[in-house]
């Protein structure tokens, strides 16, 4: 839904506003954000199973149990990264569109309860 003319200029005179109130916020918030490389999350998770397996031939318990937080680490990482390279692309995660098409069944539900009992 567009603004109107009202609330964008009240929209460009907060910002205005706030630019010259704490302009070190601006610049941290207008900054863009680093794309992250998959590369390093894939090579997080590679050593970390090859320690878990070396913990697990060895015995040795505690390297077993650092390779499995070094992959989880690594998987997380790749995780995250891919849904900001998603969001970032435009395209939405599957979540979002299943959220978004209950919040309209939703919503059309409650209009028909609305306005539906006032027709009949």
């Amino acid at each position: 839904m567009p603004l109107s003319e009202h609330e964008e200029r009240l929209l460009a005179q907060m910002e205005a506003a706030l630019s010259q109130e704490d302009p070190k916020l601006v610049s941290a918030l207008s900054q863009k954000k680093v794309k992250r490389s998959p590369i390093l999350s894939l090579t997080l998770i590679a050593c970390g199973f090859v320690t878990l397996f070396i913990g697990l031939v060895m015995q040795v318990v505690v390297a077993g149990v650092i390779g499995f937080v070094i992959a989880l680490a690594g998987l997380y990482r790749l995780i995250t990264t891919s849904r900001n390279v998603i969001n970032g692309m435009g395209m939405k995660a599957p979540r979002q569109k299943r959220k978004n098409r209950l919040n309209s069944m939703l919503e059309e539900r409650w209009e028909r309860r609305q306005f539906g009992d006032d027709q009949q």
